[in-house]
């Protein structure tokens, strides 16, 4: 499986303070002499001491990294030292667990996820708790080194840098069960967490929201952009908190067309959608899975366009095989992200709309709530959107109207887990009639999880006591 320097997220949330930042080693580390001795005494060269970053330069470094983590542990994926991609990061697993995507091929930790049977010891969502981590604790250490070494630089640094602490803490909210685990930054050193619950989380990323949006008093391009994914992402979390009436506020001003997006590159770091799609075909655009999912193949809908592989439009974006990894099942491919550089939006300003159109649902101002789901669609920027959704006129049909609407605009980007589990719990639905349920497609049923463990790595922490567990509770 996938080899890691350190197999326990513990040591690795520590080896975070040290700041693992490959993308300014090259310029922090120089040549030694050939001879014998110094091929002894090879420097780790993607391990930077804290000393090596107290400068201005350093503190930059700092930041730029804690941006890639965050784009790793998201959309680019985990990747060994050597460059070799391991895992496929968040937005391709949370998908699995709920009802965008449906497994391909024949790894059984990707099959618990897709099944709804998570095990603490699941190599992949390990990865990703591991990466969560390591963005979090780049970004404090960010956060630190730019008030001391760039004090008069521009404050959207900063503040962006409280985006990356709140969006990593929000989606492990979203994602993990009661008892998560944050680690903190004190005089420059990872100190332990305590276990606490998915609320405090949220409440946790509100206030770094916050601190990065209080920052912020300029119109630069870079204000701007940092500003408006912050009150995205402010509304996000207040949503998750069922304070609607504060998220509507929260989001009020951001363009329908805002896009904060993670990069990717052919030189670099590949859009994992396609790669485990598209390429690998370990994944496959789910269709109404388990009774519950929606129908994302199906649909015809332009936010989300799909080929068959094999068929014409498949093959003009270089999808030749009909079936997926495992060699029988017929794959769906998403041509959202058709190419490995495509860039993903991970906070925009439909999101802005869906959680202004729910405030105004919650308020049971109906006429406001259709006109703001249209509004996405009018303003958009999808081709071939009609903006002519009416009021289906009970409570239950505007629920789904608004979550379906949300699926469509935000898939496969670590939404839809955290939007089940709000039907659960703000909107009294039960588990089973929100994930999907029943037979599984393979072999077996789906099984019972609404939520994530912590990994079992996170077992040796000292503060979870004689007797560990990775969950308080797995409530919704």
């Amino acid at each position: 499986m996938t080899p890691y320097r350190t197999a326990r997220v513990y040591a690795g949330r520590r080896a975070a303070a040290r700041v693992t930042l490959s993308a300014i080693a090259a310029g922090a580390l120089a040549l030694a002499a050939c001879n014998v001795t110094d091929s002894l005494q090879v420097t780790d060269p993607d391990i930077i001491p804290p000393a090596d970053v107290q400068s201005p330069a350093g503190a930059n470094g700092v930041r730029i990294g804690a941006i890639s983590r965050l784009n790793l542990a998201t959309s680019g994926g985990g990747v060994t030292t050597g460059g070799t991609t391991t895992s496929e990061g968040l937005f391709l697993l949370s998908g699995l667990f709920a009802d965008e995507w449906i497994n391909g091929d024949s790894f059984i930790a990707r099959w618990d996820v897709d099944r709804r049977a998570v095990k603490i010891d699941n190599t992949f969502l390990t990865d990703v708790n591991r990466l969560l981590n390591r963005a979090r604790l780049s970004s404090a250490q960010a956060v630190s080194l730019l008030k001391q070494y760039v004090p008069a630089g521009p404050a959207a640094d900063v503040a962006e840098m409280y985006f990356v602490q709140a969006y990593a803490e929000n989606v492990m909210a979203e994602h993990y069960c009661n008892g998560i685990v944050l680690a903190n930054i004190v005089d420059g050193v990872a100190t332990d967490g305590s276990p606490t619950t998915y609320n405090k989380v949220y409440e946790a990323a509100l206030a770094h929201a916050d601190s990065g949006l209080a920052l912020i008093t300029g119109t630069t391009a870079a204000d701007v952009k940092v500003r408006n994914a912050l009150r995205v992402l402010k509304g996000r979390i207040l949503i998750n908190l069922d304070r609607p009436a504060e998220a509507s506020v929260a989001v009020a001003g951001v363009p329908t067309s805002f896009r904060y997006v993670n990069y990717h590159s052919q030189t670099t770091r590949d859009n994992q959608v396609w790669t485990f799609n598209n390429v690998a075909r370990r994944y496959s655009v789910a269709n109404l899975e388990g009774t519950n999912g929606l129908n994302f193949a199906t649909a015809a809908d332009p936010r989300l366009p799909v080929c068959n592989g094999g068929d014409a439009t498949c093959t003009a974006i270089g999808v030749t095989i009909r079936t997926r990894d495992d060699g029988t099942t017929p794959v769906v491919v998403q041509r959202i992200w058709p190419a490995r550089d495509s860039s993903v939006t991970i906070a925009g300003g439909a999101e802005a709309r869906m959680i202004e159109a729910e405030a105004a649902y919650r308020a049971t101002n109906f006429v406001l709530f259709i006109q703001k789901l249209n509004q996405a669609r009018t303003e958009g920027g999808v081709a071939g959107l009609p903006a002519t959704l009416v009021d289906p006129l009970t409570p239950a049909a505007r629920e789904n109207l608004l979550f379906r609407e949300r699926a469509f605009w935000m898939y496969s980007t670590g939404h839809r887990v955290g939007d089940l589990r709000r039907l659960i719990r703000q909107y009294g639905r039960a588990a089973e009639s929100v994930f999907p349920t029943g037979a599984w497609h393979k072999s077996g049923i789906y099984e019972g999880d609404v939520n994530w463990p912590l990994p079992q790595a996170e077992q040796n922490n000292p503060n979870l006591g004689i007797t560990p567990t990775t969950c308080i509770d797995r409530a919704p």
